[in-house]
């Protein structure tokens, strides 16, 4: 069997999460799927994935293999691209990776009309609730919504998004008032679970340089965006999210944000990729397509999520006593 066929084999198994998933993606049988990732494993001499009867997991020796495999695909797919004059030309399958709710709701209009341009181009999405090793995992590009640390990776500058604190009008009105931090603990928290469950951080006051954390006790904890915003929308307390996350919500008037002048340092948005593949055709074309519209979008999200100031309270009508 020839290795390379199944090295794509055993990354389409990786991908689709399952060796049917590998059967349907490659058109072989499962027979076939078994034999080829068989064969890789006789050859390495090591497991390279643990087998259920729904699902698959990399050994400790699959993870390092599968990391070189993709590297080794990748760079013949490249090679085949230059020896056959096309580097310039964008196509094959582009992958990216997001948050579930950024990739869902801000990047994937941008990825259709981007197909919708470059019919030659296939793109693949993940949209993950974790930190991505883009070297690591085969991936093009990814959108980060926080502070880079990795500077093997090339930075797209996108904007910034703002960590703001949110109740619908209904339940301020039926609540005691929110004037500084301590505040909160008076109130219903939906916490997000990888936002801060026990805790929310506020920058230190003026003269001092320690962070004001106020503990939290929530009535509820979720671990998806909709599920946070839909449950505060409705009245049933307050939370913490990204700008981004209910800039429609502030902009319809369905909630305000409380507590703006004690945000903490807002998380910068990027494109990134790993260093070199600007020079794929495909990637280029994306990252060229994307970024306006991308810094479009978190124009208007950070006007959108401005919360109008209050009206002033018109004057008492009568007589108003001395004293």
């Amino acid at each position: 069997m020839d290795r390379i066929d199944a090295m794509k084999v055993f990354v389409a198994a990786l991908d689709e999460g399952s060796l049917a998933g590998a059967s349907r993606r490659t058109g072989r049988s499962p027979a076939a799927v078994s034999r080829a990732i068989a064969f890789l494993e006789a050859h390495v001499g090591v497991p390279l994935l643990h087998r259920t009867t729904r699902s698959i997991k990399l050994s400790e020796a699959g993870e390092r293999y599968a990391t070189a495999c993709r590297k080794v695909l990748a760079e013949l797919e490249e090679a085949d691209r230059q020896a056959a004059g096309e580097r310039s030309v964008p196509r094959g399958t582009l992958t990216i990776t997001a948050t579930v709710f950024a990739g869902a709701e801000v990047l994937r209009p941008i990825v259709d009309a981007f197909m919708e341009q470059y019919p030659t181009v296939n793109v693949r999405m993940y949209l993950l609730e974790r930190a991505v090793n883009l070297i690591e995992e085969g991936m093009d590009l990814g959108l980060r919504i926080t502070h880079l640390a990795d500077s093997t990776l090339v930075a797209h500058a996108i904007g910034e998004v703002r960590r703001v604190i949110v109740a619908s009008p209904r339940y301020l009105a039926t609540h005691p008032r929110i004037t500084e931090p301590a505040d909160l603990g008076k109130h219903h928290i939906i916490a997000m679970q990888h936002m801060g469950q026990d805790a929310w951080t506020f920058p230190p006051l003026n003269g001092s340089s320690i962070p004001r954390s106020v503990s939290l006790t929530p009535r509820l904890v979720v671990n998806n965006v909709r599920a946070a915003v839909a449950s505060v929308v409705e009245g049933h307390g307050i939370t913490r999210l990204l700008s981004y996350h209910v800039a429609s919500e502030i902009k319809q008037g369905l909630l305000q944000v409380v507590l703006a002048n004690a945000e903490p340092a807002p998380f910068p948005v990027h494109i990134v990729s790993p260093y070199g593949r600007l020079s794929v055709p495909k990637v280029r074309a994306f990252v060229d397509f994307a970024l306006p519209r991308l810094r479009a979008q978190f124009t208007c999200f950070a006007r959108d999520a401005k919360t109008p100031p209050e009206p002033p309270i018109p004057p008492r009508r009568g007589r108003v006593s001395a004293g």
